[in-house]
């Protein structure tokens, strides 16, 4: 396995500078564009996404692509969606002289990844190095509108890594961790050194592993349960019977509703868990 993965194709940070240069690619703060410049974390994390030649993968942003090339060999297909029209064109070529035997398992898609509903297969798995300031609605968005994805791995900036993971109970713990749950449990699988990118970022990225489950609802009731999520937690100091009471109707119609939900009326946002938003939404239909 080693010597495999030691030999197989890799863009490395001069190719990665050389085809910038080639581009006139100055990398942008506003897209977050920090390049992966190391083969072995782009193969780790194929591996740690567990991909095979089953798996129809969604990247978001391949950017230059040090990602792509190690999920084609492995996928059997490959789906990118690049917002950068430069990137979007160049990824096709780099890939047909990098791996020609593998470049027509790969589409490209020149979009933004918030603003996609619709895509040419079902993708299986996300696999993604994606820009801290859309990681969260991109991860969400995506799973609402492609139920077909069923795992993924994705590489975000810490502290929004935390976000995803967190468990009632934690001071981050907030809307992003309780409405991923919907779809699936969010888990830290790993580090990355900030050495790995160009341009060196000034912040640390994790791994963000997840397993798609059961949703608990149809999309009548995931609605209605990420009102209450956005009413509770945007007082979230608040007792729930206080930062409930605008979505309720009033403060004694929140502590009715908490009360046939079996919920705490003093309880605040970051003690719940989803099956109790979920109950909240229920109990004010009694």
């Amino acid at each position: 396995m080693e010597n495999t993965e030691a030999t197989s194709p890799t863009l490395g940070a001069s190719e990665i500078r050389e085809i910038a240069k080639q581009l006139d690619l100055h990398p942008a703060k506003s897209l977050g564009q920090n390049f992966v410049i190391d083969g072995n974390t782009c193969r780790k994390i194929v591996r740690l996404a567990n991909i095979n030649n089953t798996d129809v993968v969604l990247e978001i942003g391949p950017g230059l692509g040090s990602l792509t090339i190690a999920l084609l060999p492995e996928a059997r297909e490959v789906i990118a969606v690049e917002i950068d029209r430069r990137l979007a064109s160049q990824l096709a070529e780099t890939m047909q002289n990098k791996l020609p035997d593998h470049a027509g398992k790969l589409q490209i898609i020149n979009e933004d990844a918030q603003l996609i509903n619709v895509l040419p297969q079902s993708p299986t798995a996300l696999v993604a190095n994606l820009p801290y300031n859309i990681s969260v609605p991109v991860i969400l968005h995506l799973l609402e509108k492609f139920p077909s994805i069923n795992k993924g791995l994705v590489m975000v900036q810490a502290e929004v890594a935390q976000r995803l993971a967190a468990r009632p109970g934690n001071k981050i713990y907030g809307t992003p961790s309780v409405k991923a749950k919907w779809w699936a449990d969010m888990s830290i699988a790993g580090n990355v050194s900030r050495e790995v990118f160009w341009p060196v970022p000034n912040v640390d990225s994790l791994l963000v592993g997840f397993q798609r489950g059961e949703s608990p609802g149809d999309e009548e009731l995931r609605v209605q349960t990420f009102a209450v999520i956005d009413a509770a937690f945007s007082q979230r100091r608040k007792m729930l019977r206080s930062a409930l009471s605008v979505w309720a109707g009033g403060s004694s119609a929140a502590i009715s509703i908490l009360e046939k939900a079996g919920v705490a009326q003093t309880s605040r946002a970051e003690e719940l868990e989803l099956k109790d938003f979920i109950a909240i939404v229920r109990a004010r239909s009694i």
